[in-house]
């Protein structure tokens, strides 16, 4: 991995002197023989000046080829904001449309303007078209570069099509099949047409059972239909079955990395993708959470001050508050991933709420049991003290049990309100925890005062 880093740091620092002297020429040559995603991670390390001259040296096709594989959409609108809006137009006419699109949702809407200006009306028209659709659906990640034949053409007519069409769309391997009024009625793949007799028509050797999505889709859903049947592109339609796009599994699994990174972030109360070299900005997004646990914590700290009189007469209870409220929250965290992770997978077993809640109660159980009895037995040497082991020992037990359960059921309660499961975050379950087992191991440690004072 370092040895892949040193030599994109040499390719890099190489582009940059190429730039520098201004030899145009030189420049062209080595960086067109690259990979267009090599392309792509050399342009966003050049400063403005040499991004400058690369928009001279090369076409607006080439700029737009590296530009398709550019991961930080935002910075993709910075990049088209530096060109002269003619050139950005032209290379926005040469990218594929949901890339194209991802970018021009960051940029400003003057630069939008005028890029659009210089744009043909047709493709004017279907970027604003799919900068309306709603984020994280279908129609916001799907592609428009697609080719369509009809069911009463032969295989040799469509070969002629399709050859028209290939240097444009996103994939060739799968053609779907669209009536007169451009209604999705079937698909053949390239294979089927190489394997077909020129004189076959196309209604004869396609399959009429269409798996599409609407264009209203949630994006997580769209993944999961590719996923289950291994495609590679799935045809978009609009409400009256017209087919308007397709997505292909290379934006599926940018969908993937961007979901997983949002659960991630749930799961750990902050903004994963924020930008660390502004600390003011990282700071603010933080800051939401921390307050709202810090009032929680809070009433923690309000519950240990109400017990005061139990700890000034068994001042021992204090030493292992700390145990017991880290394990359940540390048991507590995991049933929350668990259960986040359940509820993301849309293949697993959705049981009755009643058979979940016995499940974690009897995972809490066990693992409340096997914690607790290791506690009580180390206590119970440590202190010479087995009744304030079994204290500790049951009030770890019971602690963990309702940390596992808070942990399963909290996710499930917000998925049915609609709300993120992911929300309920590490922390929040973590300071929820120490709020009950404080309030468990206090209760338990009174019942118990008198015997372990005795001890």
């Amino acid at each position: 991995m370092t040895e892949v880093k040193n030599n994109n740091q040499i390719k890099q620092n190489k582009f940059a002197k190429l730039l520098d002297s201004q030899s145009a020429t030189r420049f062209q040559q080595i960086f067109l023989k690259l990979h267009v995603y090599q392309q792509a991670q050399i342009i966003t390390e050049l400063d403005l000046r040499q991004r400058q001259r690369l928009y001279r040296y090369l076409t607006a096709h080439e700029v737009a080829e590296a530009f398709n594989e550019l991961e930080d959409k935002a910075a993709g609108a910075k990049y088209m904001a530096e060109m002269t809006p003619k050139y950005a137009a032209k290379v926005i006419s040469s990218m594929y449309t949901d890339n194209v699109v991802d970018i021009l949702a960051n940029a400003q809407q003057e630069d939008l303007g005028r890029y659009l200006h210089f744009l043909p009306p047709q493709k004017a028209a279907e970027i604003r078209e799919m900068l309306h659709y709603q984020d994280k659906t279908a129609g916001a990640i799907m592609a428009t570069e697609f080719v369509s034949i009809l069911g009463n053409q032969t295989v040799k007519s469509a070969m002629h099509v399709l050859k028209i069409q290939a240097k444009q769309a996103e994939t060739i391997y799968y053609v779907y099949v669209v009536d007169q009024a451009e209604q999705l009625i079937g698909i053949v793949t390239l294979r089927d047409l190489l394997t077909a007799s020129d004189n076959a028509l196309i209604s004869e050797i396609m399959s009429s059972q269409v798996i599409s999505t609407r264009v209203d889709t949630d994006q997580e859903e769209v993944a999961q239909t590719i996923r289950d049947y291994n495609f590679l592109a799935l045809p978009v339609v609009d409400f009256d079955n017209k087919l308007i796009g397709i997505i292909t599994v290379d934006d599926v699994i940018d969908v993937i990395d961007e979901e997983s990174a949002e659960d991630y972030s749930g799961l750990a109360g902050v903004d994963i993708d924020e930008n660390p070299d502004n600390p003011v900005m990282a700071a603010i997004k933080r800051l939401p959470w921390l307050i709202t646990l810090l009032f929680l914590g809070m009433s923690t700290a309000s519950l240990i001050s109400h017990y005061e009189s139990l700890v000034s007469e068994a001042s021992i209870l204090a030493v292992f508050i700390s145990s017991i409220t880290g394990t359940a929250g540390n048991a507590g965290t995991q049933s929350l991933a668990v259960a986040v992770r359940r509820l993301a997978d849309k293949d697993a077993d959705h049981r009755g709420l009643l058979r979940i809640i016995f499940s974690e109660l009897l995972t809490g159980l066990l693992i409340g049991l096997i914690t607790g009895t290791t506690i009580m037995i180390i206590v119970g040497i440590w202190k010479q003290n087995f009744i304030l082991g079994i204290v500790i020992g049951l009030a770890m037990m019971c602690a963990i049990i309702v940390a596992n359960l808070a942990g399963a059921l909290i996710p499930m309660l917000m998925n049915r309100l609609g709300v993120d499961p992911a929300v309920a975050s590490g922390p929040f379950i973590s300071t929820l925890s120490d709020l009950t087992s404080v309030l468990i191991y206090f209760n338990i440690a009174q019942m118990f005062l008198r015997f372990i004072l005795k001890q």
